[in-house]
């Protein structure tokens, strides 16, 4: 399993602290000249943003985009670069896998915006859709031929992959995922959210909102064949999730128009690995 670098570490830990200053941080993101400029320089690339922010300082950034958007984008561009860093040959289309992550992430900061959830979380709700299959990319990098198999022995059998993946490797990316969460310190939040995404029925923790927003962020990009992640049977979006949710698929509808603004905007986080 990868290592998660040691400042971006930091950093999550004091976003998190509560009597964090943004002198605070700008102390620890400084210490990274390379994190420091990937954060400018997505903050300068600020079209993900609906304010366009112009700022080249990272305490005035702290003090206009709030910790929590600051800690994710950390936090993302930090996991992306990592796992960037140890991508060899693969049996994913990275191009695909990852334009499917930016789509579930979109979807699921959309429907928190949609279903008023306080404008603070929405970036933790595209992290979460973002990063929810992360343990897809060690099995597919270790298991590279194998893994193009599974992915054809859930087509042929119209089988969910994670099944498939529990079958021919003893374990599933949502687990994979999990390991790679605790072993990167993440919080529960997003941790629950990588773990659960196949498996929410069980779920009775503290995150349920985030997660059933993600779930049903990723059944509507699956079904919409937004890039592609391996599942190619993905079925229908779950009926109970909407209705806990307290959407329909015509709320899919509705924000369409502003998916394909935001997901052009959010391949900033692509595009910033090559700082």
């Amino acid at each position: 399993m990868p290592s998660f670098p040691t400042t971006a570490s930091k950093v999550i830990e004091i976003c998190d602290n509560p009597r964090t200053s943004p002198m605070d941080l700008k102390k620890v993101i400084s210490l990274d000249p390379v994190l420091t400029a990937k954060v400018l320089k997505l903050i300068k690339m600020a079209a993900y943003y609906e304010e366009n922010h112009q700022t080249t300082s990272l305490v005035h950034a702290t003090i206009t985009l709030g910790l929590n958007t600051i800690k994710n984008l950390v936090l993302s561009t930090a996991m992306l670069g990592t796992i960037s860093r140890e991508k060899r040959k693969s049996s994913l289309d990275m191009g695909e896998f990852w334009r499917h992550s930016l789509s579930v992430g979109v979807v699921a900061k959309l429907l928190a915006k949609r279903r008023g959830i306080d404008r603070k979380q929405w970036e933790s709700y595209f992290c979460a859709g973002l990063l929810h299959d992360i343990g897809k990319i060690p099995i597919a990098t270790v298991f590279d031929r194998d893994y193009m198999n599974a992915i054809a022995d859930a087509d042929k059998g119209q089988d969910p992959l994670f099944c498939v993946e529990d079958r021919l490797f003893g374990a599933n990316h949502c687990q994979v995922g999990q390991i790679l969460a605790e072993l990167w310190k993440l919080d529960r939040a997003l941790s629950d959210t990588i773990a659960y995404h196949h498996n929410y029925k069980v779920y009775n923790g503290a995150h349920k909102d985030k997660l059933l927003t993600v779930v049903a962020a990723n059944s509507y990009a699956n079904c919409s064949k937004l890039g592609f992640s391996g599942d190619i049977h993905s079925g229908e979006i779950d009926q109970a999730v909407l209705s806990e949710l307290k959407i329909s698929k015509d709320t899919f509808v509705e924000i369409e128009e502003a998916f394909l603004i935001e997901i052009e905007k959010a391949k900033v986080f692509l595009n910033i690995q090559a700082v």
